[in-house]
This record gives C-alpha cells, sequence and structure tokens, in this order.
C-alpha cells in the first residue's frame, strides 16, 4: 500500500528540484558564454526556461519513478538517479582554458549556493509572518523556504562530488592537469561510478553533513 503522505512530498520534492536544476544549468551556460564560449548560447541553454535544460528519462521518468520506488521499494530506489540536459562546452573557445572550465564548472553549486541563501531569507521572512498574527501564508512560505534550502544544498553538494561527468571532476581535473582524453575515457564510466558512489553510506552521510551544516549555518546568518 503506498503511503499518500510520502508520495506528496516526494512529488513537492521534485516541484523544487526543477527550477533549483534550471538556475544550475543557466548558471553553467551563462558562465560558459561569458568566458569566451558561445556553444550553450546558440542552443538556447542560456534561459530559464525549465524545458531546454531538461531530458525526458533523466529529469523526468527516472527521478518519479525514484519518488515511488522510495516508497514502495527503498532499495530499488538507491541504485536510480536523474539528471538535467548536460551543457556543452567547447574547451577551446575559452579565453583561459582550465581556468575557464573551472569556472563554469563552479557556477552550478555556485548558484545553488546563492539560491539556498536567499531561501533561508524567504524562511525567515515566513518566520517572523507567522510569529506576529499566526499567519497561514507564514508557515507555508517557512516550509517552501526551507524546502527550497536543502534542495540546493542537496544539488550543490551532489555535483561537487569529484566522479565525472560531475562538476567536482572538472575542477580536480584542471587542478591536476590532466588530460582531456583521459577525462573523457574516464566519463565513459561516469555513470555507473555515480551509481555505485551514492549507494555507498560513507559518500550518503557526506553529503547530508555538508547539507545540513551549511543549512544550519544559514539559519544562524539569519539569526535563527
Amino acid at each position: 500500500m503506498v503511503d499518500t503522505g510520502a508520495l506528496l512530498s516526494g512529488l513537492l520534492f521534485y516541484l523544487c528540484f526543477i527550477p533549483v536544476l534550471t538556475f544550475h544549468e543557466f548558471a553553467h551556460a551563462w558562465t560558459s558564454s561569458k568566458c569566451g564560449d558561445d556553444t550553450a548560447r546558440n542552443l538556447g541553454r542560456v534561459s530559464l526556461n525549465p524545458i531546454v535544460h531538461m531530458e525526458l528519462i533523466g529529469t523526468v521518468v527516472l527521478p518519479l519513478l525514484a519518488i515511488y520506488l522510495s516508497i514502495t521499494n527503498p532499495l530499488l530506489a538507491g541504485f536510480i538517479i536523474g539528471w538535467g540536459k548536460p551543457v556543452p562546452v567547447d574547451v577551446s573557445n575559452l579565453r583561459q582554458p582550465r581556468r575557464d572550465d573551472t569556472l563554469i564548472a563552479l557556477a552550478g553549486p555556485g548558484m545553488n549556493l546563492v539560491l539556498a541563501i536567499l531561501c533561508m531569507g524567504i524562511a525567515k521572512l515566513g518566520a517572523v509572518m507567522k510569529g506576529a498574527d499566526g499567519s497561514q501564508v507564514g508557515q507555508v512560505m517557512v516550509e517552501i523556504g526551507l524546502l527550497l534550502v536543502r534542495v540546493n544544498l542537496i544539488l550543490a553538494f551532489f555535483n561537487l562530488l569529484p566522479i565525472p561527468p560531475l562538476d567536482g571532476s572538472h575542477v580536480i581535473k584542471n587542478a591536476v592537469g590532466m588530460s582531456y582524453e583521459t577525462y573523457w575515457r574516464l566519463s565513459q564510466y561516469g555513470f555507473i561510478m555515480v551509481i555505485i558512489a551514492i549507494n555507498i553510506p560513507g559518500v550518503r552521510n557526506l553529503i547530508w553533513t555538508a547539507t545540513r551544516t551549511t543549512e544550519t549555518l544559514l539559519i544562524r546568518l539569519y539569526g535563527g
């Protein structure tokens, strides 16, 4: 029997995930354009339209399937991940390839951190409204704001894992001077490595600890 409450919570998480993912991919595309590569811009990716950053399988089918399985069969759900449409970058167009590739990679998680800060502000405003007159609107702002904070931080820290093709792997690749050929060979196995990594308790705990620690710091930032 399906837990309706848990299912609705999962769908709400997904509805927050879509705009968060959109801003993440937009940041990659915008930064790439500013660094000299207009490949993504020419494909219409410097946009806040979610559709241009979504893939049917990676952004719709698998995440929704994971939500359902997390309620009915958590063991299988752990083997499913979702993703947005990768932002294409032609490093030969970048002014300083390694530096700019690093900036482009960090732009997505950086955008998520900025959004987390702003969303915590929404939650704080909602808490003030709720405390003043018991406003139901304030309660909704608190709940949605905190959920958006968490989704942004999870996406940011997940993408910072040093596994191709996640953003963190670009940072490591450029830091150690890895050749692009070697990196792309490793990337062929990236999907498998990511699935294995997210099913390792230590990796999940690392992402969760980083998320909760940052969330706590943001609450303190707003005087909570």
